[in-house]
């Protein structure tokens, strides 16, 4: 799947897109959000203040801010504690301090330390520790989760146990990690969709078990 999304989709280096914390609060934003409204709802969180603003912040005022991202209701209230459980941390809001004594351990010990924030779950601890810090984890999120299922790398499964069964499957290169999940993602939302995949126009159907299985009929996801 590498080799064939490459030309689709092009080569992706591995740059860091942002700092670490505003990776870390826009991922949480982006679960099952558009890229458009996850960027919205986080220039507009930040219209509150600071962090300890935000932390401070009504819920309410803080979820009315994130309204571009879907379930600000929940969203909100997991933030302000993933950001109080920071400021209360060693380094405070430096996501560098907090990881940098990681960096030589096993990846699993800095999972660990992002999962163990209010709110971080293990894609979003992934996305970072990859995007930002190049280590070898494979974030899953929900296209990355759909299109794998469908070709058939993996069984039916939820995402958090898909992120360690796809992990299993692929070397520990950051760099190849890093293109696969980018170019995956784009592959979920451009081809191989949640309703109606263009099946015909998709570079991976001739490896394809649901399209082996339906043709050009692949059945809505349903996660």
């Amino acid at each position: 799947m590498h080799g064939t999304l490459r030309p689709e989709y092009g080569e992706r280096p591995l740059n860091p897109r942002r700092e670490p914390l505003h990776e870390l609060i826009s991922t949480i934003l982006s679960q099952r959000t558009t890229h458009a409204d996850e960027e919205a709802a986080y220039r507009e969180l930040r219209t509150l203040g600071d962090w300890d603003a935000i932390i401070a912040a009504p819920v309410e005022a803080v979820a009315h801010a994130i309204r571009r991202s879907n379930y600000p209701e929940s969203k909100a209230p997991r933030i302000q504690a993933t950001l109080a459980a920071l400021r209360d941390s060693p380094g405070g809001y430096d996501l560098n301090f907090l990881l940098n004594f990681l960096r030589d351990l096993p990846v699993k010990d800095a999972l660990k330390v992002l999962t163990d924030l209010p709110g971080v779950g293990i894609k979003t601890a992934s996305l970072v520790l990859l995007f930002n810090y190049a280590r070898p984890v494979f974030p899953v999120d929900t296209h990355v989760h759909r299109v794998t299922t469908r070709v058939g790398a993996i069984p039916k499964m939820g995402e958090q146990a898909a992120h360690r069964a796809l992990l299993k499957l692929l070397p520990p290169d950051p760099a190849f990690l890093y293109e696969l999940h980018v170019n995956l993602l784009r592959h979920g939302q451009r081809v191989c969709s949640w309703y109606d995949p263009k099946c015909g126009a998709c570079v991976l159907r001739s490896r394809c078990d649901a399209h082996a299985q339906y043709g050009d009929g692949v059945p809505a996801w349903k996660g």
